[in-house]
């Protein structure tokens, strides 16, 4: 199972771009328990600290997909190390001038959230020319999603060492200024700085003509709805027991969930096409969800928090798979960065939900948000299936990647029967 992950990180430039791109993600992985956190250090209110919160998350839910396709028009160093250095000088501006001036304060989030870098859908676009094979390429999506629940995992773990070591303030300094580094380390490698997308066909609608695509982001929204759920029913669940440990167990096991399910997934070659495979994996992810609404002793929850986490990972990997064969040609950054979005805005949505969902019937109704969303995004594929069927394009790790300046083809590999 290792050899596969080995064989990836030992190509060429592939350690240096995995680990670049989760430093440089690092600001956006920690922005929201940072921002809480200095909040309340400054003396202001939960419902300000969630508010700003918010402002950031959706000022990056509308900054990564214009950013992509500006990363898709212009090329990679020229748009993501700027956007970083923006994103860190916004958080900069919270971190020295507090909360003196809520609007400053809600200006400052806000431009970090539009700023923040697509460095998520950056790596998946140079993945075909770093790696080459179909397969390998599929192996690294699957160790990219494990790698994105590490560093959501150990991010929010730096920061409160951060605060009890120096400060609120300190932390979202030295994170965002940590962010830069990764994005320079980026930017910097050689295939990022020759990376080109393929000449695209000018449609406003950019990676949105493509129907596929649409199917496929309103499954996802629905999967980060999911998760977001299960964040404040966690809170729910803990309250109930008398003990806040509770909750970063159910998280802890969530994300141990997770990581197993990515490893297996990604260890492995899988037959068929990857949208039907996509609908089997959503499906046991809505399955799993469900037992959680009965909420049991603490023990038992965390068994079926970490079971709830085993899909995660492959359909996250498995999702990305189809964007590459659904995001028309040129647009893969961009395809990439909606796919980002409307998972985050599903989960903001979730956790909206989840909150007057537990006033309203108790934690078991709020764990239920979490299973209707798994059952919404499969409903979403089945109903697309005919058009999830048909990719709009040959994908780019099959015939010739975009980020291949000289065109070639990888041989060996034929289209949609391998992951």
């Amino acid at each position: 199972m290792a050899a596969g992950y080995l064989d990836i990180l030992r190509a060429r430039h592939a350690a240096r771009l995995l680990a670049g791109t989760l430093v440089g993600r690092l600001p956006n992985g920690t922005a929201h328990i940072a921002i809480v956190l200095f909040t309340r250090a400054e003396g202001g209110s939960y419902t300000l600290a969630g508010a700003l919160a918010a402002a950031y998350g959706l000022a990056t839910a509308v900054g990564q997909p214009l950013l992509g396709r500006a990363v898709d028009l212009h090329g990679q160093p020229r748009v993501q190390l700027p956007a970083a250095v923006l994103s860190a000088l916004g958080m900069a501006a919270l971190a020295l001038a507090g909360l003196g001036s809520l609007p400053v304060a809600y200006a400052a989030v806000v431009v970090a959230g539009v700023f923040t870098p697509p460095l998520e859908g950056g790596l998946r676009a140079l993945w075909p020319t770093v790696l080459g094979g179909e397969d390998r390429v599929h192996r690294a999506y699957a160790m990219d999603a494990v790698a994105q629940e590490v560093m959501f995992t150990v991010g929010p773990l730096l920061v409160t060492v951060l605060v009890s070591l120096w400060s609120p303030a300190a932390a979202l300094l030295v994170i965002n200024a940590i962010g830069v580094l990764g994005a320079l380390s980026v930017v910097l490698s050689e295939p990022s700085r020759t990376w080109r997308s393929a000449p695209r066909e000018a449609h406003w609608l950019g990676a949105l003509r493509s129907p596929g695509l649409l199917a496929l982001l309103g499954a996802f929204f629905f999967v980060g709805l999911a998760l977001g759920s299960i964040t404040v029913a966690g809170v729910a669940y803990a309250d109930d027991h008398g003990r806040e440990s509770v909750y970063g167990w159910l998280m802890a096991a969530l994300g141990l969930g997770a990581l197993i399910g990515g490893v297996a997934y990604g260890a492995r070659q899988w037959a068929g096409t990857p949208e039907r495979r996509l609908r089997g994996i959503v499906a046991l992810l809505a399955l799993c969800y469900l037992p959680l609404t009965l909420t049991p002793g603490v023990a038992a929850m965390t068994a079926l928090s970490a079971l709830a986490g085993v899909f995660l990972a492959p359909a996250i990997a498995c999702s990305f798979i189809v964007v590459d064969r659904h995001a028309p040609r040129g647009t893969v950054t961009e395809a990439f960065s909606w796919l980002v979005t409307t998972f985050g805005v599903g989960a903001a949505a979730g956790t909206a939900v989840a909150g007057p969902a537990a006033e309203l019937g108790g934690t078991a109704w709020s764990f239920a948000v979490a299973g209707a969303g798994g059952v919404a995004a499969l409903l979403v594929l089945l109903a697309t299936g005919r058009v999830l069927a048909a990719p709009g394009r040959t994908p780019a790790v099959v015939a010739g990647s975009e980020n291949d300046r000289n065109g070639a083809a990888e041989p060996g590999f034929s289209s949609g029967h391998k992951a």
